[in-house]
């Protein structure tokens, strides 16, 4: 819970670097989410009100921990813009995102590991 709220106090945060745990930790909280959200939204019938507005709210965040992560492989965060290629975007941003850091610093910041 932890790496869900660090993200969350640095949801306008586009420069540094963001472990792999950081991130991960984050996108499974969303997905966890996202889950309860759906079943409560079948159970009183919503719409999907209730899932939109929870996305509304953490996309800017999203968005900052996924160029921080780009920035730990020493990658632009325009990198993200991959992910509007058809069909193989998506796993190409994917496989960035699974790639250790960097070692050490690199044009980004320190190696948020610390080691």
């Amino acid at each position: 819970m932890d790496w869900y709220i660090s993200v969350l106090k640095k949801f306008a945060v586009f420069d540094g670097r963001a472990r792999r745990k950081e991130y991960w930790m984050f996108t499974l909280f969303n997905i966890i989410a996202i889950v309860l959200l759906m079943i409560v939204e079948g159970i009183i019938g919503t719409g999907g009100i209730l899932g939109f507005v929870y996305m509304l709210a953490v996309i800017l965040p999203s968005i900052g921990v996924s160029i921080r992560r780009l920035h730990d492989t020493n990658r632009s965060g325009w990198f993200l813009l991959f992910v509007l290629i058809p069909f193989i975007g998506g796993f190409i941003v994917l496989y960035f995102m699974i790639l250790d850091g960097t070692p050490g610093a690199n044009k980004f910041g320190e190696n948020p590991k610390g080691v």
